[in-house]
C-alpha cells in the first residue's frame, strides 16, 4: 500500500489488520536474538512467583510484532517517524500451543500541513484482552499530486 494518499485517509479507516501466532519458540528465539533470558518469558514457576498467569511474552516483542502490519501495508519502513505504547496487559503464552494477538491499525488523525498521519493500534488477545494502550505511530507520506 505504499501509494497512500493523505488526501483519501479519513478519521477511522482501518490500514492493517493481521493476526500474530506466538507460540514459546517465538519467544525462545527473541530471547536469543534480543539477549533478554528473563526467566518470566521461559519458565512457569518463576513467573508464577511473580505474580503472572505464567509465561509471558517479551513486552518490545509485542510492540515489535503489533506494528509489523502496518509497516508491511506501508511497504517503506522509513515512513514511519514515531512509534510509542504502553504495556497493560501481560500476553501469556502456553507451554504447548500459540496464543493469538489480533492487531488493527487505524487513522487516528490526518495532519495535512505536517504532512503525517497518526495510526491508532490495538492489540487483542484471542480471549479478548487488550494488551497495549494509547499505541500510537507516526507515519510520514507524501500528498500525491
Amino acid at each position: 500500500m505504499n501509494d497512500l494518499d493523505l488526501s483519501t485517509l479519513e478519521k477511522g479507516q482501518v490500514l492493517a489488520r493481521r493476526e500474530h501466532r506466538l507460540s514459546r519458540d517465538t519467544l525462545v528465539r527473541y530471547a536469543g536474538a534480543s539477549g533478554d533470558f528473563n526467566p518470566i518469558h521461559y519458565n512457569d514457576t518463576v513467573a508464577e512467583a511473580a505474580g503472572l498467569p505464567g509465561v509471558i511474552a517479551h513486552g518490545m516483542l509485542t510492540m515489535g510484532t503489533a506494528i509489523t502490519g502496518l509497516l508491511e501495508e506501508l511497504g517503506d519502513p522509513s515512513l514511519l517517524r514515531e512509534y510509542s505504547t504502553r504495556f497493560t496487559k501481560p500476553v501469556p503464552v502456553p507451554a504447548t500451543g500459540e496464543t493469538v494477538l489480533e492487531v488493527t491499525a487505524t487513522v487516528g488523525a490526518v495532519d495535512p500541513e505536517a504532512g503525517t498521519v497518526r495510526i491508532d493500534l490495538t492489540a487483542v488477545t484471542a480471549e479478548g484482552t487488550s494488551v497495549l494502550g494509547r499505541a500510537r505511530a507516526v507515519i510520514a507520506l507524501p500528498v500525491q499530486a
